[in-house]
């Protein structure tokens, strides 16, 4: 009997692990892919999450973390606006990240299963047993829900924002290019937006959200690109002149950002799993590094005072809404400036002409040190 099963290897998962297993718990991850792998992310880290990490003996610096205190936004028609990041942040691959944190949650004395998927998860008032696909089964007192964006576990629960289809399609390269290192930029196309930033060795993310639709029309992805994202003439330069060091691009599907529970038939969920912020912001990393030190803090708190799980549960969930609600709020708005040609290129226009109001906004999808 494990005091907490968490399902899922992403950010979320792997830092709660760390702090849980370093607090004493007994503690097993099961992640269903083999590290070290690729994720569909835009791989941009706000500040505010250092000092946490930090405090944990991470550094993402020292991992070749490229450091990232400027902004430019760019509208289809090469419109561009460019801002300091007042908070900043910081580049990193998932491919690098998660295999470090990996090490570090072993480290700590987490059992952490890879090439292994949870199939089925059930509660029975004391707590769970979770059946995996190597066809054995463990038990736990907790579970902790952090396998991302959308998985089969979401249909099983029945949760809301599955019942719908999402238009969204999530595309990502590494690449290398000539572009400042210290720069995130954010190029809108028709229906769709492709965000660029450094990250370790001298590579760049490139990661674009798209709708299905618009891949659709033009019969592939690669058709798509040429003939719709490259009119931003941003976009057509860094197709034309950059080394694509991805032998084909990493792609998901029914990207929802829909609203989600922080808690699913007792099940603590963190990271996307609880619920994600629009890529547009640029701060979804972060956001699941801080529900982890959030669910961690307060289940460790459990385990000491012997708090009842509906306490906990209770207690978690309004954190969780108090920390986050706003921030995804906030980006579900400023997500409906931008995919229209003609509204993005006015939006763009206007927030070059208010500096100040642009700040502000960029301000709201942030958090403060943690």
């Amino acid at each position: 009997m494990h005091n907490v099963l968490i399902i899922g290897g992403g950010l979320a998962g792997l830092v709660n692990a760390i702090v849980l297993a370093r607090a004493g718990l007994d503690v097993v991850l099961v992640e269903k892919k083999n590290y070290p792998f690729h994720r569909v992310c835009g791989e941009y880290v706000s500040n505010e999450t250092l000092p946490f990490l930090h405090s944990l003996g991470i550094r993402p610096h020292d991992w070749g973390a490229a450091s990232i205190d400027h902004l430019q936004v760019t509208a289809p028609d090469g419109t561009s606006l460019e801002m300091p990041l007042d908070l900043g942040g910081y580049g990193i691959s998932r491919y690098v990240f998660d295999e470090k944190l990996l090490k570090t949650a072993r480290e700590a004395g987490a059992v952490c299963l890879t090439g292994t998927s949870v199939e089925d998860v059930a509660f029975d008032g004391d707590g769970f047993t979770a059946t995996l696909s190597d066809h054995t089964t463990r038990r736990a007192t907790y579970v902790i829900g952090a396998y991302g964006k959308r998985a089969k576990l979401d249909k099983q629960l029945n949760r809301d924002f599955v019942n719908s289809r999402s238009p969204y399609v999530g595309v990502k390269y590494h690449i290398r290019t000539d572009f400042p290192r210290n720069r995130i930029a954010l190029h809108n196309f028709r229906d769709g937006y492709c965000g660029l930033s450094a990250v370790e060795d001298g590579k760049y993310n490139l990661c674009y959200l798209t709708t299905r639709e618009n891949v659709r029309q033009h019969g592939s992805i690669e058709a798509m690109e040429a003939e719709v994202m490259c009119r931003n003439p941003f976009l057509q330069k860094i197709r034309q002149n950059a080394e694509f060091l991805f032998d084909k691009p990493e792609v998901i599907n029914e990207v929802s950002f829909a609203p989600k529970t922080a808690v699913e038939n007792h099940i603590l969920m963190s990271g996307d799993t609880a619920g994600m912020i629009t890529p547009l912001c640029g701060n979804g990393m972060a956001m699941a590094i801080h529900s982890a030190k959030i669910l961690s803090s307060y289940l460790v708190e459990s385990h000491t005072e012997g708090w009842t799980r509906e306490k906990l549960e209770t207690v978690y969930a309004k954190h969780w809404k108090q920390a986050f609600a706003w921030r995804l709020w906030t980006g579900r708005h400023l997500q409906s400036l931008f995919g229209d040609e003609r509204l993005t290129g006015a939006s763009v226009r206007l927030l070059r002409r208010f500096g100040p109001v642009a700040r502000f906004l960029v301000r709201q999808t942030h958090g403060t040190a943690f």
